[in-house]
């Protein structure tokens, strides 16, 4: 198997066949076990074969970065509040006001645990993997909102996916743009906080 093959082949399993089998009802080991195995491989590939040296770039525009996450960060806040205001009241700010402990172990978690792992496979991994093979910027960005929705499948639930794709959008823009595994995490860290402690915890999975 040639390496074009190869890749195609290795973004078939990760990307697609991965997710859906993780809608499917079978052992939630077996899943954890898939998902574990299917990480070490994925930092293995960067390490070894993509020779990713996981640096922070001293070049980083921190202050364009952190003016273009605030201007969609406001325009987030503004339509998840209403939609949660109007739409499940009992949930408006619930575990914020209900329970700040758990509060901040979530995000704290969340953000260690959760946020960073999905950006080095989604974000770094398919970049360094995949770019090659789509004509165009705009393709390659669209490709990866996509695959990041469907990474979400298993919520099955529509508004997720909607959600997730637009969220792919905007992080595979950013780190078209800066080539920053940590910003973009800053970024997906920030935005999936808010959602959290707007209300929205339930749907994304988070507990409460």
């Amino acid at each position: 198997m040639n390496l074009v093959n190869y890749k195609g082949l290795e973004f078939f399993v990760i990307y697609v066949l991965v997710p859906i089998s993780f809608a499917i009802k079978y052992s939630t080991w077996i899943k954890l076990a898939i998902g574990f195995i299917g990480f070490v491989y994925i930092v293995y590939v960067l390490l070894k074969v993509e020779k990713e040296k996981f640096k922070i770039s001293k070049s980083l525009n921190w202050k364009l970065f952190f003016k273009q996450t605030l201007t969609r960060f406001l325009v987030i806040v503004c339509v998840t509040y209403f939609f949660v205001f109007f739409t499940n009241k009992e949930a408006f700010f619930g575990v914020l006001l209900d329970k700040p402990k758990l509060w901040l172990f979530i995000l704290f978690v969340y953000s260690v645990f959760s946020v960073y792992p999905q950006e080095l496979i989604y974000r770094t991994f398919y970049f360094k993997r995949y770019k090659q093979f789509f004509k165009g910027e705009n393709i390659v960005i669209f490709i990866n909102a996509i695959v990041f929705s469907l990474g979400h499948i298993f919520f099955k639930n529509s508004l997720v996916l909607v959600l997730t794709f637009l969220g792919g959008l905007l992080f595979a823009t950013t780190f078209s743009k800066t080539q920053s595994t940590l910003l973009v995490s800053i970024e997906h860290a920030i935005y999936g906080c808010w959602l959290f402690t707007v209300g929205m915890g339930d749907m994304l999975g988070f507990p409460s």
